[in-house]
């Protein structure tokens, strides 16, 4: 197979995985999440790192906003190895503002 065409077959992979993450994420969809992340996931927000099963936990609670819209994103395959950089936007539940976050991850070939 061309390497444009696999390259162009794993974009769309790694684009269909993104959006299966916000839409896990949204949806409070731990189990989801549990195919998604690695062994050795981290994820570190301001002042709180939580390891993957620290971020299972918080995942399955229910979520403090609502409308979580990947607004845009690049994904760049360099050899083995992704990075995704984007932006998305939701709306806090609690007091109805809206918000915007960066999206940033790192996804290892398989």
């Amino acid at each position: 197979m061309s390497d444009i065409k696999q390259s162009a077959e794993d974009l769309a992979v790694l684009e269909q995985l993104n959006v299966d993450y916000n839409d896990a994420d949204q949806a409070s969809d731990a189990k989801r999440f549990s195919e998604l992340l690695a062994e050795d996931f981290i994820v570190q927000t301001p002042g709180v790192t939580r390891n993957r099963e620290e971020y299972l936990e918080y995942i399955a609670k229910p979520r403090p906003f609502k409308d979580l819209a990947l607004r845009e994103s690049r994904i760049r395959i360099l050899g083995d190895v992704a990075l995704i950089h984007g932006r998305a936007t939701y709306t806090m539940i609690a007091d109805g503002t809206e918000q915007e976050a960066p999206v940033h991850g790192r996804v290892p070939e398989a």
